[in-house]
């Protein structure tokens, strides 16, 4: 279940008074640091950039790919552990504007985390360590550590079990199918 804060509003749907909840020049900042940040190639200038300018928790050596597009309005809300990687343009929310409500939630995603390329993580999602998320895919609900999902909307494909079970299934297999290359061979010949 999504962890998030909401609030009622009146009158107007939730955007329509934006800026007297989020002020208007932290969010031209933020546009222009996400912007940046965005097209930058270096990923410690990215990392950098976020940490800095954006006040987002990212951990050592995580990777944020091309185009990866993290909150405007509440990006300091988002957290990423140690040597993760998010994928090509990959948008992480905060906020949700609805209609007759606004939500802002905490993105917690942890050590050793793969977000696949255009995916999507809602408000208040907490993304355990070692877990896979797969290209595409919508994440609307906390995804187990170790665990392998995917989908819009997101299901477990694997659990944390069955990743180690595959895991120790594909080592053994390439232990066991494994030949050695001829040259080698050859020149174990010649000694």
């Amino acid at each position: 279940m999504r962890k998030t804060d909401r609030y009622k509003v009146e009158d107007a749907n939730s955007l329509w008074n934006i800026y007297d909840r989020v002020p208007f020049f932290k969010v031209v900042k933020n546009f222009i640091i996400i912007q940046i940040a965005r097209y930058t190639p270096f990923l410690s200038v990215k990392n950098w950039l976020y940490r800095t300018f954006l006040k987002m928790e990212v951990g050592k050596k995580t990777s944020f790919a091309l185009m990866v597009m993290p909150d405007i309005m509440f990006p300091e809300k988002i957290k990423v552990g140690n040597n993760s990687v998010i994928g090509y343009n990959t948008t992480i929310l905060a906020h949700e504007y609805l209609i007759e409500e606004y939500r802002i939630g905490d993105v917690k995603i942890g050590d050793n985390v793969l977000i696949g390329a255009n995916t999507t993580i809602l408000p208040g999602v907490t993304i355990g360590d070692n877990a896979i998320v797969s290209a595409a895919s919508l994440v609307h609900k906390n995804v187990p550590a170790g665990a392998f999902v995917g989908g819009n909307p997101m299901k477990i494909i694997y659990t944390k079990e069955e990743m180690e079970q595959r895991k120790a299934e594909t080592t053994v297999k390439r232990r066991t199918n494994w030949t050695e290359p001829e040259e080698i061979k050859e020149t174990r010949r010649t000694k």
